[in-house]
């Protein structure tokens, strides 16, 4: 594009008012910098990001400290105000920061702080209004309070702190729910209640990730690549564990676990994610072990089924390493 294209481009936009001469001078100072310094400033950035959060854990560690050694002299209102107070005041200090994009990555520290005291301040809230806190209710409303504070703080800043606040206590609220729902029926827990939530909410995780990667807004490729790892472990675990073990397989998801590590380690292809290819290896591999030690360990043999089992783990390493060459990496 030529020079005189490119400035009448420049002024139809800002006719239109779709760019501001702010963003304008933030490209052009861009440009005058070497690619060497900006992977100089983004290393900065990253390591002042990490030394932020690291604060803000001590900090809260100092906290706890604090509170566990004056804990039986402080009275009711004393130990609301250090905890549930001390959450909120993170959170509001947060807020405050976050209005100032210089300070972004502290604002974002300080709702790290609040995402890891106010959990604690509102149990301990609740205890000392006479709630069992152990109930499923409790659990229930607690969740849901921390997942509407959180929502509706990320819905105004876009943090990537608070959208991780919100998958935990969205979590938290899922495995309560289903918990306050069934209550203590014995035929439901016999159901494996736990595993099939587990597949579940691994599930979700990777529709979350892929949602994040196909509609990146302020770079959450790596969260959706965090959201693929764990929905993978979540979702095979849960599947491989609900195969049982003898003498009570479960001849359904024994079957089934096959397709659905294959059907993980080509959704990599399409993807070109890495997490699908390295954990689908990982559980096709645990997988010929099982069912190696289930089946052919008595039949033929334990160190003839050993022989076996260690030749197709060859071969899934093999088969994983030209997939990733051929498809990912490339």
């Amino acid at each position: 594009m030529r020079k005189e294209e490119l400035l009448q481009l420049i002024r139809c936009h800002a006719r239109e008012s779709t760019i501001t001469k702010e963003e304008l001078i933030d490209a052009y100072e861009q440009g005058l910098k070497s690619p060497a310094a900006e992977s100089q400033t983004l290393i900065q950035s990253r390591l002042s990001a990490i030394l932020y959060f690291i604060g803000g854990l001590i900090v809260v560690l100092g906290i706890a400290i604090l509170i566990g050694q004056n804990w039986n002299s402080l009275n009711a209102p004393s130990k609301i105000l250090s905890t549930l107070g001390s959450g909120i005041a993170a959170f509001v200090v947060g807020v405050l920061f976050s209005q100032n994009k210089k300070f972004d990555l502290i604002g974002q520290a300080f709702f790290f702080i609040s995402v890891l005291v106010m959990p604690t301040g509102l149990s301990i809230t609740f205890d000392i209004a006479g709630f069992d806190i152990g109930s499923n209710t409790l659990q229930f409303l607690t969740s849901i309070i921390l997942l509407a504070t959180f929502l509706g703080a990320y819905s105004i800043f876009k943090k990537t702190v608070l959208l991780i606040a919100c998958f935990i206590f969205g979590t938290w609220a899922f495995f309560s729910l289903t918990n306050l729902i069934v209550g203590n029926n014995p035929i439901v827990r016999d159901w494996k209640f736990f595993d099939y939530r587990v597949l579940m909410t691994g599930l979700t995780y990777i529709f979350l990730g892929y949602y994040l990667s196909e509609n990146d807004t302020e770079n959450k490729e790596t969260l959706a690549n965090w959201l693929y790892g764990l929905g993978i472990i979540g979702f095979l675990g849960a599947a491989l564990k609900l195969g049982g073990w003898p003498p009570h397989q479960n001849p359904f998801w024994e079957l089934v676990f096959p397709g659905l590590v294959f059907g993980t380690i080509f959704l990599s292809i399409y993807l070109k994610n890495k997490s699908f290819l390295l954990f689908g290896s990982l559980y096709l591999m645990a997988y010929i072990g099982k069912i190696s030690a289930e089946y052919f360990a008595h039949s033929l043999g334990w160190p003839l089924a050993l022989v076996i089992a260690g030749l197709a783990l060859m071969a899934t390493g093999y088969f994983s390493f030209y997939l990733n060459k051929k498809y990912i990496s490339a």
